[in-house]
């Protein structure tokens, strides 16, 4: 636990690296933790830097707020790890609701960030009708989320994902552990701040080196929608074929595409500061 003065105590997961490393900063997607999002690559990752994964506010192990969750928050929270720490700047990988928590933190504290991997995400959920439709039923749906998720909903997800990976078998009771961490409250206002979130007006003006990590099966981010925002951000695209949950039940190719996606953005980096010294 990493207590953020004046915001709480942050779950912090870290893979400290060689002196010199780039930072790699973990933000894991909505509903669910650092750990479930990012275990099946968690050792692949630590092999490029210096590694930091975060529970955010109301998910996971982290802070309980009083105050309605906001994206916004999530990201000053994550720059205040950095900040207690001691780390930074470093490269944002933002997965589904992690991705316009990255891109925040960018936009907040620019000093704080050097590039974006943003994984299965979008630039906003709101463009069409049966989006908004669905953001307003959910406004309805807060005392569903106060019995946390559906133990139904849990074990069908549960038997998919082990038919699909068998490898998880072992596993299944610690998945469906942090499956109910968290404060489901919390978890409701985090997918109505989803709902909200529009970065076209701002995004393109971050000027930083990123990549798009599209899933291209992908159920609940449409793949149209991943590719307006690499093309929003001028990113590398990097696809693979698997649905929201490809971080969990394909990580071979999660891993392949992520580290790929990391180490074009700390390409790009380096080649950027190289042109700096030369300039000089």
């Amino acid at each position: 636990m990493v207590l953020v003065p004046g915001r709480g105590e942050v779950f912090v997961r870290e893979a400290p690296g060689r002196p010199g490393d780039p930072v790699i900063l973990l933000l894991h997607g909505w509903t669910a933790t650092a750990d479930l999002n990012w275990f099946q690559v968690y050792e692949r990752v630590a092999g490029l830097g210096h590694v930091v994964a975060v529970d955010h506010r109301s998910h996971g192990r982290s802070l309980f707020s009083e105050v309605p969750f906001q994206l916004e928050d999530a990201a000053d929270d994550a720059a205040g790890v950095l900040d207690v720490l001691g780390l930074g700047p470093a490269v944002a990988v933002g997965y589904s609701m992690g991705g316009p928590i990255a891109s925040l933190l960018a936009q907040r504290h620019p000093d704080k960030i050097e590039g974006l991997v943003l994984c299965a995400t979008a630039l906003e959920w709101h463009d069409k009708v049966s989006e908004r439709a669905w953001w307003r039923a959910m406004r309805g749906l807060q005392i569903l989320f106060r019995l946390g998720p559906p133990r139904h909903l849990v074990e069908r997800y549960m038997r998919k994902a082990i038919e699909e990976t068998p490898e998880l078998a072992p596993v299944r009771g610690w998945l469906v552990g942090e499956l109910r961490r968290g404060d489901a409250i919390g978890v409701h206002q985090a997918g109505l701040a989803l709902g909200r979130y529009d970065a076209r007006p701002w995004i393109g003006a971050l000027g930083l080196p990123a990549s798009v990590v599209l899933t291209t099966k992908d159920r609940l981010v449409p793949p149209a929608k991943q590719r307006a925002l690499a093309r929003a951000v001028s990113a590398h695209v990097v696809e693979l074929k698997g649905d929201h949950d490809a971080c969990v039940v394909k990580p071979g190719q999660f891993g392949e595409a992520l580290t790929t996606a990391i180490t074009s953005v700390l390409d790009r980096r380096a080649h950027t500061d190289r042109q700096a010294v030369e300039a000089v």
